[in-house]
Parts: structure tokens; sequence; C-alpha cells
């Protein structure tokens, strides 16, 4: 089958071109091609057959690179996980029935770690049935339980087999995270350069962005907010940055109105995808705009009492620890409540975040963009808590610039007369909790439930 023997051919296409900046040395891509091959002897070495679930523990490096592509090119199940998830990563692997983890570390080199398989799901066996690699990955487990998501290579990586523009782009997202492993693809296939960071705070990807001249930078919201607040784009030259995209969760408005002043040479595109579909084709209206045009190349949507159904020719095959999600016509319902006019639609979140306020529905975005106005605040996630009278009240969880005992009552009081100015008397948060935690998970995506 295909596998990714396309993409390491196109190698030759950019030989001696730069494909990897680590530790501000450059790897060409001669070089990851090598070591594809130098990883498909090493594994055939440690006695991996083809159709073996194998995982990988590293961050993004040249060397993690290399080896997921050897294991999808050895028609292998890879499992990328993070080291961030080191204490979830012996469960993980039991579900995913896993036998063989290489743990990378900074210098290059590896601990191979043994693992008894307790049971094989049955996608499995039809996925090897196939001949065709495959990818598992893990939902955040922002609502409940992380689910474990089965990828047929061939299916999800194809549409990359047509080349893009050559941008130097920052791997922002982990290669566990569907957006991760779409920047990963985009840009090798593309002739593109990655800057790969071993520290993701806006200090360091502002550096790297100047130092290596990069053009794009795929993150998140929570991310973009904690750039504003950092001040540490005053520092750098960002003149290069042609295009800042931004997924995962609701962009707060006040947030992308600020962007909008702050870089007004950059493009501003949202992104839109599951991890059981793939990155969504899509087009914004414009940079300051939350409306976006979503669907074609490989993609189908509709909108059914304000959810949004997408139906996708790259989406998973199944759910390893979950029911199946898909109607039998291959509709998922994404459970995002959008607004939509004129074929473009907004997203205001999922429905299992809206809180129901005495039938009324709030938007936990909303209430934040509003918040985020204040001067005080740091970041701010808002949910709902039971309430015996009105069933959910709306509760903030405040993140201060300065969290004193002093500030905190002043941002109590400073806060509730503001929001009244802003939004109805229902969506006001009626409780206030102040925490020194970010806001957000490993992977930059608010949390919005109590921690």
């Amino acid at each position: 089958m295909q596998g990714v023997s396309w993409l390491i051919k196109r190698f030759d296409d950019f030989s001696n071109d730069d494909a990897l900046i680590w530790k501000d040395k450059a790897y060409s891509y001669r070089w990851l091609k090598e070591h594809v091959f130098y990883w498909k002897r090493l594994i055939k070495d440690k006695e991996v057959k083809k159709g073996d679930i194998v995982g990988f523990s590293s961050d993004y490096s040249p060397q993690a690179c290399a080896l997921l592509l050897a294991l999808l090119d050895n028609a292998n199940i890879a499992v990328p996980l993070p080291p961030v998830l080191r204490n979830e990563q012996k469960r993980f692997l039991e579900i995913t029935g896993a036998q063989k983890l290489f743990v990378l570390n900074a210098k290059g080199g590896f601990e191979l770690k043994k693992y008894r398989a307790k049971k094989i799901h049955p996608l499995i066996n039809l996925l090897r049935k196939s001949k065709s690699p495959g990818v598992i990955i893990f939902t955040s487990g922002s609502t409940g339980e992380p689910k474990a998501i089965l990828h047929n290579g061939n299916k999800l990586f194809k549409k990359y087999i047509v080349k893009k523009k050559k941008l130097c782009t920052i791997p922002f997202l982990f290669l566990d995270h569907i957006g991760g492993l779409n920047t990963l693809f985009y840009t090798l296939s593309s002739g593109g350069k990655l800057v790969m960071l071993q520290d993701r705070h806006p200090e360091a990807v502002c550096r790297a962005i100047a130092k290596h001249r990069v053009e794009l930078l795929p993150v998140s919201p929570s991310f973009l907010n904690l750039l504003l607040i950092s001040n540490a784009y005053k520092k750098y030259n960002l003149k290069s940055l042609k295009i800042i995209s931004y997924g995962t969760e609701v962009m707060p408005e006040y947030t992308l109105e600020r962007l909008n002043k702050l870089f007004p040479n950059t493009r501003l595109i949202q992104t839109y995808g599951l991890s059981e579909l793939g990155i969504v084709s899509s087009k914004s209206k414009d940079s300051s705009s939350p409306w976006m045009r979503v669907g074609g190349d490989g993609f189908k949507t509709r909108i059914i009492k304000d959810e949004l159904w997408v139906k996708s020719d790259f989406s998973m095959l199944g759910y390893l620890n979950a029911p199946n999600p898909f109607k039998r016509s291959g509709w998922l319902n994404t459970h995002d409540i959008v607004k939509h006019e004129d074929g473009y639609i907004k997203v205001l979140g999922r429905r299992s975040e809206l809180i129901n306020v005495g039938g009324q529905k709030v938007n936990p975005a909303e209430v934040e963009s509003v918040i985020l106005k204040l001067d005080d605040i740091k970041d701010v996630a808002v949910f709902g808590e039971k309430n015996q009278l009105l069933g959910n009240m709306v509760v903030a969880r405040v993140q201060l610039k300065e969290n004193t005992q002093k500030k905190q009552e002043e941002f109590k009081s400073k806060v509730r007369l503001f929001c009244r100015e802003e939004l109805p008397l229902f969506k006001i948060p009626t409780k206030l909790y102040f925490s020194d935690k970010d806001q957000f998970n490993y992977r930059f995506k608010k949390i919005r439930r109590n921690i």
C-alpha cells in the first residue's frame, strides 16, 4: 500500500534544503531521508514487525520525525506520546495494545520498553489486514476520559500528496495532536522548514520567529492570549510572520481584535478540525472576523439544530475505548454549536460547555471575552456549577497578573460592575475562584471545569 513512501521519495526534490531546525541547528531533507532508513533498520533489529503497534515518547525533534516516518513506512501503527504524558503512558499503551515504546532523549538516543498486550481491538485487526500504516492519537479528555482514535495512515495523509505553499513554520502542537500531525505533513510534503521548540512560552516562541524568520505560526487562542499578556512580542522583530492560524477552541473576540491591531500585516486564519476527522478545509471571512466557511476538498458539512455535522474522506476507523460515533451514512455530529449566514459559520462552543441558567443558555467564551478586557487579568475560564434554584450558575476561575488578597478583593468588585455594562444579568458570574495555575492543558486548550 502507499504508506508514506511517496513523501520519503519527494525529499529528493528538496535534498539540500533545510527540513528541520532543532536547537538552532539545521537538518536537511537528505539527512531526514537517511535517518528514516536508519530507523527502519533499527526497528527491524528490535524485532518490530509490520502491523505492530509501537509507541514513542518524544517532543518534536529530528529523530522523532524520522522515527514516525519509519514506522509508517514499515506499515506499523504509531502511537505518539509526548513526555508530558509520562504518568499516563502505561495506561494509554494498554488501551492501544502496544507492545513496544521508544523513549527518545534530548541527545538523540533512546530506551526501548516492552509491554504485554492484553487484548487487540477488532479495528486493529481490520487495519492490519489492509496492510496500511496507522496512527493512534488520544482526545484531550476535557469533557471526560480521553478517547483512543485509530486512523488509517493511507486515508489520513493522502491529502498531502498535493504540494502546497512552502513555508517556514513552528510546529507548536505536539505530534499526538491532529493539528501537530497536520503541521508536520503539510510542511514536509511542500518542502518547507520546521523550526522546533523546546520551550513553548511566548518569549521562546518570539525568539524563534525572529531568529529563523518564521512565516507561519499555528497555535491556540489560549496561547495567543498568553502572548499578548506577556508583551514578549514587543522585544523581537516578528515582521517575517505572514500567517497566524488558530484553532482547537473558540477565539475570544477581544483577543482577535487586539491581535489585528498589533499584527496588521499578518493574516489571521481560523482553522477547524477534530481528532476524529482531520483538519477540515476552511476559509476565514477576513482576519478580523470569527466567521469562516468550512467544507470542500474531501469534507461535507451540514447544520442540524444549530449543531455542525461533518462527513470526511479522512475520518478515523473508530475509537478503541468508546462506541462508534458515526451515523451509518458516515456523518459525525461535532456537538459544536454554530451560527450560520450567507455560507459562513461562527462556532460558539461545544454543547456540553454551554451553561443552562434557568433555561437561558450562556456561552463561556462570550463571558471570558468580556472579562479579558480588564487590565488586572492574565487569564480566565468560565464554566457552570450546580445551583438548586437556577439549575446552574456561572462561575469564573481567574488568574490575576498579581494574585494578592488585596488584588482579589479589588477585582471582585470591579468585575461585577464591568460585566453589568457588557452582559445580561444571567450571564454574569455569581462566583469567582482565584488560581495561580494556567487555565489551559498541555495542548494550550482551555480547561472549563473545576481543577
